[in-house]
């Protein structure tokens, strides 16, 4: 999958034009942020890991290969939610994935976005 038109970018940042379709990628809406000013499409939390994986990985860079496995795996088994994720993508030119963890590099969206360069 062309992963090339996605961006990734905090939920707490603010919107901009050039983002495109922006999409929550996680379970829980993040703490504190208004919905209004969110300027969020859609919510698709379906695609995130579940309460498990997130407690076990609780965002330890040492664990990130590891979570990236059994995240991974989580994702396959929820065909349904990936399927319905990746309707979302089709024919968007620009495709923002929003995330709340302060770790802009090791956190479930670019977790995702390394799994969707796979397909």
């Amino acid at each position: 999958m062309d992963v090339k038109r996605l961006r990734l970018k905090r939920a707490y940042d603010p919107p901009s034009d050039d983002d495109g379709l922006r999409v929550l990628v996680d379970r829980l809406w993040p703490r504190g942020l208004k919905r209004d000013a969110a300027r969020i499409d859609h919510w698709v939390k379906d695609v995130s890991p579940s309460a498990e994986l997130r407690g076990w990985f609780a965002h330890d860079p040492e664990r990130w290969t590891e979570f990236q496995k059994r995240y991974r795996a989580e994702i396959k088994k929820n065909g349904e939610a990936l399927a319905a994720l990746k309707e979302l993508m089709k024919g968007q030119k620009r495709l923002t994935f929003l995330f709340a963890a302060k770790d802009e590099e090791h956190n479930n969206a670019v977790a995702l976005r390394n799994y969707l360069a796979t397909l």
